[in-house]
C-alpha cells in the first residue's frame, strides 16, 4: 500500500487555551489547498514564537498513531484533533528521519523536527498534563518545511524521495527533548 494524504486540515476557529489563544482546532477541508513557504492557505497560527515559520510551515501526523491513541484513550481521534495540517496513512512519521524529503501531491517538503506539545494540547484533549504523556511516546508527528510550493488534496500520494544518512528519527528526537 502506498502512503496517502488522508486529510488536509486548517483552523476551524481560534479557541482559548489554558494560557493563551490557540489555532489547534484544525478540521478537514474539501478540495485542493494551496501550500506556500509558510503553510496552507486558510490556516493560521496564534503564537508564532513556537508555531509556524518556514521550518514549521506544516504539521503532519500519521493516522496510524492517531488510531493508537484512540485505543489508548478509548475515544475517537478524528483528523486534525491534535492540530495537524496533514493527516497521513501508510507513512511512518515517528520513524521518519530529520532531513527526509517527501513529495505530497504537488509539493516537496522536508522533515525538520518533532512537535513539542504544550498545554494547549492538554486543554484540547481535556486531559490534565496530556501533552507530557504525548511527548513521552515519541508519537508526536513532524514539522515540515516547504521546499516546493504547490497544492495538496486528500487522497494525494506521498513518496519519500530522500533519506539522509545518520539522521535521528522523529521519535528519538522527541523522546530526547
Amino acid at each position: 500500500m502506498s502512503a496517502r494524504l488522508v486529510s488536509v486540515n486548517v483552523v476551524h476557529e481560534l479557541i482559548r487555551g489554558p494560557t493563551r489563544w490557540t489555532a489547534i482546532d484544525k478540521r478537514p477541508v474539501d478540495g485542493a489547498v494551496e501550500v506556500g513557504e509558510l503553510g496552507l492557505a486558510g490556516d493560521r497560527q496564534c503564537d508564532t514564537r513556537y508555531h509556524g515559520g518556514p521550518d514549521k510551515a506544516l504539521y503532519a501526523y500519521a493516522a496510524e498513531d492517531a488510531e493508537w491513541w484512540a485505543s489508548e484513550l478509548d475515544r475517537d481521534i478524528p483528523p486534525g484533533l491534535f492540530g495537524e495540517n496533514l493527516t497521513t496513512r501508510g507513512l511512518d512519521i515517528t520513524g521518519a528521519l530529520i532531513g527526509e524529503q517527501w513529495t505530497i501531491g504537488g509539493i516537496l517538503v522536508e522533515v525538520r523536527s518533532p512537535r513539542t506539545p504544550c498545554g494547549n494540547l492538554s486543554g484540547r484533549m481535556e486531559i490534565k498534563r496530556f501533552h507530557h504523556r504525548f511527548a513521552e511516546t515519541g508519537r508526536v508527528g513532524a514539522y515540515l518545511k516547504v521546499l516546493q510550493p504547490g497544492r495538496v488534496c486528500a487522497g494525494d500520494r506521498i513518496e519519500i524521495v530522500h533519506r539522509p544518512d545518520g539522521a535521528r528519527t522523529i521519535g528519538d528526537a522527541a523522546r530526547r527533548s
